[in-house]
């Protein structure tokens, strides 16, 4: 059966939990998830492929090495390629939908 997801809906089960994704979706060896950012993530790159990050409610930043940090506010998304490093912020929190490999673990809790 094809099911809807109601993103708006899943925002509840995060409040008060920052850097610890939800599963919304699978598609095409890629997950969707929702995840709560606040305050600053840590620096890491990822080997296994791109990671899309598309900001639903909220401001963040994404600070890059060598290069000049990217500000997003809602709708407006990223894509960061593999082994580049990055570190994801936000200092007033947001609800942020990332596009990763499945076999990507999110790790959950800033370091």
């Amino acid at each position: 059966m094809i099911k809807k997801v109601q993103v708006s809906e899943k925002i509840d089960a995060l409040e008060g939990r920052s850097w610890n994704p939800i599963e919304l979706a699978k598609t095409n060896g890629q997950v969707i998830r929702l995840a709560y950012f606040f305050g600053d993530y840590h620096w890491h790159r990822h080997q296994e492929g791109d990671e899309l990050f598309y900001v639903y409610r909220g401001k963040i930043t994404v600070k890059l090495q060598n290069q000049e940090d990217v500000h997003l506010s809602a709708g407006e998304l990223i894509v960061i390629p593999k082994n580049v490093d990055h570190c994801p912020t936000s200092e007033k929190g947001a609800f942020v939908l990332l596009f990763e490999p499945q076999e990507l673990i999110s790790e959950g809790t800033n370091k």
